[in-house]
């Protein structure tokens, strides 16, 4: 009953940072359209840009906390009005394939200045130990992860749900062509959203820092994965997301401890491309996706 819990609880831990990468995902798309195959890239920056604040600026943790998903918010605006905002009236597929050439750029720029070879980067001493969590104890910095995810997914929610500003941002993330045909300006919103998208990716890669290896490619196998999250919860879904990331993240992990020894990392691997299978048999527009109407 003890390793069942622990097991669970890593599969949350894992699991936020899918939770992270589907919330900002989700947002683009259900504002812009855009697949946004640069995601996996820009939680790679992320980690790189805590390891080399800490490396070579010699900055904390938590400077990199705050400052390198707010950098990459503004870089994300300014790539969104430099070059997908004019691809936008096009064919969604010319901007699946800026993105996926971006995702190239970036993760060749990396590996040219630092390398393919992990770079280490320590977990904060503040959270270096563990937490009593009373039938077993669990590392201090995984309890932090899973706490500011949580924090971060119920903020936005409540940001969406309990503001003017958030219910406009919802509406025409969810249901945009309705939205204009209420005479609220859309357009104004894309912009900051990208960003705010771009951000939630940045914080994920800062956040795995610690935990993972910080390599050009740790994004690259990690997206695929998040698109599948999002495509099971909906495209466009902001709660669907969200809900199928953490349970992405916990099922993964009860694979690779409970399946048959041989068939663990199979099993692991493929389980979120079996269940989008699955359910886009059952249901197309994905668990909490809207079907449109013809």
């Amino acid at each position: 009953m003890v390793n069942f819990l622990e097991q669970t609880f890593n599969g949350l831990v894992s699991g936020s940072f899918l939770a992270l990468l589907a919330l900002g995902l989700a947002v683009i798309f259900g504002l812009l359209r855009v697949v946004n195959f640069a995601h996996g890239a820009i939680y790679m920056l992320g980690a790189f840009g805590a390891y080399v604040l800490a490396d070579e600026l010699g900055l904390p943790f938590w400077a990199a906390l705050l400052a390198v998903p707010v950098g990459l918010a503004v870089v994300g605006m300014v790539l969104e009005r430099a070059f997908i905002h004019r691809l936008t009236r096009l064919d969604p597929l010319y901007n699946f394939l800026l993105t996926f050439g971006l995702t190239l750029i970036l993760q060749d720029l990396v590996k040219a200045r630092y390398g393919v070879q992990s770079s280490p980067y320590a977990v904060p001493s503040a959270l270096s130990g563990s937490v009593d969590l009373g039938l077993f104890e669990f590392p201090a910095y995984r309890v932090f992860v899973l706490g500011v995810s949580v924090a971060i997914c119920v903020g936005v929610w409540a940001l969406l749900t309990r503001t003017r500003v958030g219910m406009v941002v919802r509406a025409a993330t969810e249901r945009p062509e309705l939205t204009r045909a209420f005479g609220i300006n859309v357009g104004r919103w894309i912009t900051p959203v990208f960003g705010f998208g771009v951000a939630l990716a940045g914080l994920a890669g800062v956040l795995a820092a610690p935990m993972r290896a910080v390599n050009p490619l740790m994004g690259a196998d990690l997206i695929i994965v998040v698109f599948a999250v999002v495509v099971i919860g909906g495209l466009g879904s902001i709660f669907g997301s969200v809900a199928v990331g953490f349970v992405i993240g916990v099922a993964q992990v009860w694979a690779e401890a409970y399946a048959p020894e041989s068939w663990r990392a199979l099993i692991a691997q493929t389980l979120p491309f079996v269940l989008m299978a699955v359910v886009l048999l059952w249901r197309p527009a994905g668990l909490f996706g809207r079907e449109e109407i013809a």
